[in-house]
């Protein structure tokens, strides 16, 4: 299963950015029944990715979240490749579909 790593501070989350090329930030919030669904379907599908790191963020712990990366509910799957946000996802997640978008750039970025 793909490692979780806990971003406690916009500092720790910018230095996750930094030091992974290819990063997914997870941002969620503990009373969200949609954010604990969604969790384990992503790191299992982020399994098949392994130069992909994966940061959680809980956003009532880091609020500044919100306002760095324009998040105006949880939960939010961002993909981010040097520091850019390739991909966003919010809410109601088409994993499918959200699959096939990370495959086309995994495939580009991995060559």
């Amino acid at each position: 299963m793909k490692k979780i790593n806990e971003l406690t501070s916009i500092k720790m989350t910018e230095d996750f950015l930094k030091d992974n090329e290819l990063s997914f930030l997870y941002v969620s919030t503990p009373d969200c029944s949609t954010c604990h669904a969604i969790l384990p379907k992503l790191t299992e599908l982020l399994d098949q990715y392994p130069l992909i790191q994966l940061g959680h963020i809980d956003a009532t712990k880091v609020e500044e979240v919100a306002e760095k990366f324009l998040i105006l509910s949880a939960p939010v799957l961002i993909l981010m490749i040097n520091n850019k946000e390739y991909i966003r996802e919010g809410r109601f997640v088409r994993f499918k579909q959200l699959d096939e978008k990370i495959r086309k750039i995994y495939e580009l970025y991995s060559k």
